[in-house]
């Protein structure tokens, strides 16, 4: 079997040679060249036509954004963005998402050896994932052009209104996940009858930024979950990195309430927050009507409580495979033979304003 060829770009010497190291250390894996730069990425992505590419977000010059946007609209191949763990890091991070970066890793500090340990599996694993996403990142359509209609302050007033929460929306999703929600999310409307929970699987200090670049461009309001808060209709709310998105019913007033509840209990499948979890919760606590949709993602997260959802009478939803970037949580979740409906990405908004 062929190995899959990595182009590594950063512009620090040291970060190119602990990264290629991880790389070349897997039989399945190989390093075919480095690139100080864009402009020098552009290049060597013409003349070596690597499979995958780790790209740097922060580098003087042309910078991972700018490098991206080029790579995307003349040379497509998947792209796995190097961030930094800070604030700029992460919106910029949600930014390369959402132009059509396959997904991204944080940056080792290469000064603590576990450290490094941690984030070589984290490497190896998605650069063996993105290798074959090549032809389907062209299926996803580019929604950089949505533009925001409302301000944050009218989102706020409206989703605080005070009537019974009757419909959930559950959505579990995984590589790809931030550019599918981005098509998604904003596709729902501000009075929809419904509230969402979101799972995606994402480290800590990267949830906030992804709700925030949702918020400014959808009609409803998105937000970073929580802990104890009320969960209203017309608000999307994602579960923080690290954490686990549950729900529990309370009543205030003689009236039913559905509150949002966090926690770090183990793992689930190796993940925190976990879409089985989020789903369990829902179908044993929620008293009224839920839609499950499962999106692009590795691995199998999501396809066990979707049954638990179908045994409450719920709907399902599965993202079909000619848009997913992996088409792994879809499949498993198809494969349970419980989901009502498989449907492109483009029209997974609208299947949900149905089924509700």
């Amino acid at each position: 079997m062929s190995k899959v060829k990595v182009l590594v770009v950063d512009d620090s010497a040291f970060m190119r040679k602990i990264i290629s190291d991880i790389i070349n250390s897997q039989s399945d894996l190989q390093v075919i060249g480095r690139a100080k730069d864009g402009k020098d990425a552009l290049k060597k992505i013409k003349e070596l036509q690597p499979d995958v590419v780790t790209l740097d977000i922060e580098m003087p010059e042309m910078d991972g954004l700018t490098t991206l946007e080029q790579i995307i609209k003349d040379h497509p191949v998947p792209v796995i963005m190097i961030s930094s763990l800070t604030k700029n890091g992460a919106d910029r991070t949600m930014k390369a998402l959402q132009l059509g970066a396959v997904d991204f890793i944080t940056k080792p500090s290469g000064q603590i050896s576990l450290d490094i340990e941690q984030v070589s599996d984290d490497i190896t694993r998605k650069i063996q994932a993105a290798a074959g996403t090549k032809k389907r990142l062209q299926n996803v359509t580019n929604i950089s052009q949505l533009s925001n209609k409302e301000t944050n302050n009218s989102k706020i007033e409206k989703n605080n209104r005070p009537e019974l929460l009757k419909n959930l929306v559950l959505i579990g999703t995984s590589t790809g996940g931030p550019k599918a929600l981005h098509q998604v999310i904003p596709g729902l409307p501000a009075d929809i009858n419904a509230a969402i929970l979101i799972v995606q699987h994402m480290p800590p200090g990267f949830t906030r930024s992804l709700a925030e670049r949702l918020n400014s461009i959808s009609e409803i309001h998105v937000k970073e979950a929580e802990h104890g808060e009320e969960i209203r209709p017309g608000c999307a709310y994602i579960a923080p990195g690290d954490y686990h998105l549950t729900v529990i019913t309370k009543k205030v007033i003689g009236q039913q309430k559905l509150l949002v509840h966090l926690d770090k209990s183990e793992q689930r499948g190796g993940h925190r927050p976990s879409v089985d979890v989020m789903l369990e919760s829902a179908a044993d606590q929620f008293w009224g009507h839920m839609v499950c949709v499962i999106m692009t993602g590795m691995g199998h997260d999501g396809a066990v409580g979707l049954v638990d959802i179908k045994n409450k009478s719920g709907a399902a939803i599965a993202e079909h495979q000619s848009t997913c970037i992996v088409y792994g949580m879809p499949r498993a979740a198809v494969a349970t033979g419980r989901v009502d409906k498989i449907v492109p990405l483009p029209a997974i908004s609208d299947e949900i304003l149905k089924m509700l």
